[in-house]
């Protein structure tokens, strides 16, 4: 079965940095995946993006050697199967709150004995091999995303989960169920204190921490903190970005740092 590049990373020790991809396109997919990430990941949830968009974009980062990972739209045990039989090599499960939701998400992952995932790799045994069954429960990685204050309470319960590999904080989320406004790289005292708190017990637990940050420096601030797997932006908040600079600077006519 072919390796997963992230796990690769975590075994030595390292750091995985993801793109995050909202926008439904197998070129975007392809040119972002060329760019030297570790991981992408194809937004389900928020981005613009549908099962039929997924499974071209999956297609189109296979051309590299880029991991290619799937944030779902809910905790569903259907569309985590059909991600998976589409070849993502990690899941990431917005909104698990407590122990039992993890469970459940992890048990949709894994195949039996250590869950109850159907058997249907379809395009997953044609990009990771045809002995995808007899590896896949050791290669996928399972993530949950701890984004309320209800999940952080229920936090170390939810990191005793057999076979969960990772934790990702959605901070817009849980500045919002925390009283604060919602947005990229919170600094508000009480939701920065939860950020560490969950990098902290995440070491203890052996699972690692992720995070999806809008900035440098908060990724920079995040990597001190212990935080292992970052998301930086995305594919359109990047663009939205790139354009607003450079157009701005063409009609001025004075240059900047990335106007070609």
């Amino acid at each position: 079965m072919r390796r997963n590049k992230v796990k690769d990373i975590w075994a030595a020790g390292g750091e995985v940095v993801t793109g995050w991809l909202g926008i439904p396109s197998s070129i975007s997919a392809e040119l972002m995946a060329q760019q030297g990430w570790d991981a992408l990941t194809v937004d389900l949830q928020h981005g613009a993006t549908d099962y039929t968009d997924a499974v071209p974009m999956l297609q189109a980062i296979s051309t590299t050697d880029t991991a290619p990972f799937v944030r779902v739209p809910w905790n569903d045990p259907a569309i985590i199967g059909k991600v998976l039989d589409a070849g993502a090599y990690g899941v990431i499960c917005p909104m698990v709150n407590t122990a039992d939701e993890a469970a459940a998400f992890v048990k949709a992952c894994r195949y039996f004995p250590r869950g109850g995932r159907s058997v249907g790799p379809l395009r997953a045994s044609l990009y990771a091999g045809s002995d995808y069954f007899q590896h896949a429960n050791d290669t996928i990685v399972t993530m949950a995303m701890i984004e309320s204050e209800e999940a952080v309470k229920n936090l170390e319960d939810i990191l005793k989960t057999p076979y969960l590999d990772a934790i990702f904080v959605g901070p817009s989320d849980l500045a919002v169920t925390m009283g604060e406004a919602p947005g990229f790289d919170p600094r508000y005292p009480a939701v920065y204190e939860a950020i560490e708190y969950i990098a902290a017990k995440c070491k203890e637990a052996g699972v690692i921490p992720g995070i999806h940050c809008g900035s440098v420096a908060y990724g920079a601030d995040m990597r001190k903190m212990g935080y292992r797997f970052m998301a930086y932006l995305s594919d359109f908040r990047m663009l939205q970005q790139s354009v607003s600079r450079s157009l701005s600077a063409f009609r001025s006519g004075i240059s900047s740092e990335i106007a070609p």
